[in-house]
């Protein structure tokens, strides 16, 4: 029995091999640009090896450290060029620093909101392949299946050590957790700014939030359809396999703008510890910072930095900057600038709902968050790795989130690592970032979802806003982006004549893609299951949504 045991392992462990030395499983689209460009690939897929090989041979044989900073809700323009920061009235010095230091991707695509483009970064999918387009705000029992391999399962497959601090914002269930999904160490918030500082406390005083406390509650008969920002779970930390706890918050205490100052400052102290710990191993390491601010909804308790600008996320953006100056500096102190590749970008564009107020409204494109207009989509975002792209750099080639899961992996030397039993809608852009060439991309479209319905192909330099159910097509918009940023103008026939039906081919053979690799739902479970410290007004919070999900099998 041990022998057939261990020739049946052995079997598997071949098979394994044999699958990854299979090629990633892209859509559609893909295959349709390697065909034309197969030999320039291969010539190019050579000399990034070689590149690759010659830095590791000068860096002890080890690949780079890489360091994400990925920032809330940051429109395209509004980091990285100091005209700019002038025409807003606020200044970003050391991100614009950053920019001079490294390469801007010009045409960086994300997900509209929060959670989605989040997921497309960790799992190099498009979100609604596993169902997790949308964006949950409080107790909602769901999150990123643990059968995702993220990126930081492939980095640590690669060797690297891998750290998580800040914001999430993918489950309130223990598979979900940053700490469970690939990293070695995670301190992060459950949910997101909806309940920090939008709901809390000191902004239901202000009127940020309107309904939920503000009144008097003589006629209300449902004492469960309010949420309560401060009984649901904060800020958790823990490692693999070992007990999640709830951190800076006690039973009876009350979120407050306080409480989200104070959260905020030990995201950046952590990430500087975690930084100074993870330059001190002998492994590479992956290090990602999410922070919470800009958002910060209240004027209480706010001092400084002040800004011509005023607004209320633009004076967090500059202590932000701030903070990116201290993490920048730590990287020269350590003596690891020169071996660590930093990405800076914007997770989607801006909370208009909170505009003017926020400081920010859309500068270059229409729209922001939530919308699948490109002020949704388009975002601010750099790359920097001294000696390997070019400073003072920037390629104008269609580049999307989750390309970041396949070029980081490449970067890494740990792209094997890379499943391939699933699509994989991310591709290699390694060539293009480092040889400042964007000729040398491997993508020039994308398709924009809202939750799970396409809503827009962009293509080359033509964006197509596709018509609703029942909706003629010929209604279809199509808009020329480098002549309309603002999608004002359409020129539906000029484009219509000629590439309307392939438009409609190129989502035709997404959706047959799909069905060689179907969507599947996301994980569900019990929220905070695991939280070894859960406040007793959390627990309590927890029964109120389990009546809740219940009443519908009654």
């Amino acid at each position: 029995m041990r022998k057939l045991l261990t020739a049946m392992t052995f079997a598997l462990l071949v098979t394994s091999a044999q699958a990854q030395d299979a090629p990633i499983a892209h859509d559609a689209e893909f295959y349709i640009l390697q065909a034309q460009h197969v030999d320039q690939w291969t010539e190019d897929d050579a000399a990034v090896d070689a590149a690759l090989a010659q830095f590791r041979a000068g860096n002890d044989g080890k690949p780079p450290n890489i360091l994400s900073i990925l920032v809330d809700d940051m429109g395209f323009g509004d980091m990285g060029i100091p005209e700019l920061n002038a025409v807003r009235g606020y200044e970003t010095p050391n991100i614009n620093q950053l920019a001079d230091e490294g390469m801007r991707m010009v045409r960086m695509y994300t997900e509209p909101s929060c959670t989605p483009t989040r997921v497309a970064q960790m799992t190099g999918r498009l979100p609604v392949r596993m169902g997790m387009g949308d964006t949950s705000v409080d107790i909602s029992g769901f999150g990123l299946p643990g059968n995702e391999v993220t990126l930081a399962e492939v980095l640590s497959e690669g060797g690297y050590s891998t750290s998580h601090v800040g914001k999430w914002h993918m489950g309130d269930i223990p598979e979900s957790w940053a700490m469970n999904q690939g990293f070695d160490y995670a301190q992060h918030a459950v949910h997101q700014q909806g309940q920090l500082t939008i709901f809390h406390d000191d902004a239901i005083r202000e009127q940020v939030s309107v309904g939920i406390a503000d009144f008097d509650p003589a006629y209300t008969l449902d004492d469960l359809f309010r949420p309560d920002a401060s009984a649901m779970a904060t800020v958790i930390e823990g490692k693999p396999g070992e007990p999640v706890r709830e951190i800076r918050m006690a039973a009876g205490e009350r979120w407050t703008a306080a409480k989200y100052d104070e959260m905020n400052q030990a995201f950046q102290d952590k990430t500087l510890d975690e930084l100074r710990r993870l330059a001190g191993e002998n492994e590479p390491f992956f290090l990602q910072y999410w922070p919470m601010i800009p958002l910060d909804n209240t004027r209480t308790g706010r001092d400084g930095p002040d800004s011509p600008n005023g607004g209320l996320y633009a004076d967090k953006m500059q202590l932000l900057d701030t903070w990116v100056g201290d993490i920048m500096n730590e990287l020269d102190t350590l003596g690891i600038a020169d071996n660590t590749i930093v990405v800076l970008m914007g997770d989607n564009g801006h909370f208009t709902k909170y505009a003017p107020q926020s400081g920010f409204t859309p500068m270059i494109y229409k729209g922001g968050k939530g919308d699948t207009s490109e002020g949704g989509v388009r975002v601010d975002a750099f790359i920097k790795w001294p000696g390997m792209i070019a400073p003072d750099s920037m390629v104008n080639n269609i580049i999307h989130v989750s390309d970041l899961y396949t070029t980081l992996s490449r970067f890494a030397g740990a792209d094997q690592f890379i499943p391939r039993d699933r699509l994989v809608d991310g591709v290699d852009q390694s060539a293009s970032l480092l040889f400042d060439d964007e000729s040398k991309g491997r993508r020039d479209h994308v398709i924009v979802y809202s939750i799970s319905t396409p809503k827009a192909i962009v293509k080359d330099k033509l964006r197509l806003n596709l018509p609703g159910p029942g909706e003629s097509p010929i209604l279809a918009e199509f808009f020329d982006l480098y002549r309309d940023t603002h999608e004002k103008y359409p020129v539906s026939t000029e484009v219509g004549a000629w590439g309307g039906q392939e438009f409609v081919r190129i989502l035709g053979r997404h959706m047959a893609r799909k069905e060689k690799y179907p969507d599947g739902p996301p994980a569900y479970g019990v929220p905070y299951e695991g939280i070894e410290n859960l406040r007793p007004e959390t627990q309590a919070a927890v029964e109120a949504f389990a009546i809740k999900r219940g009443s519908v099998t009654k």
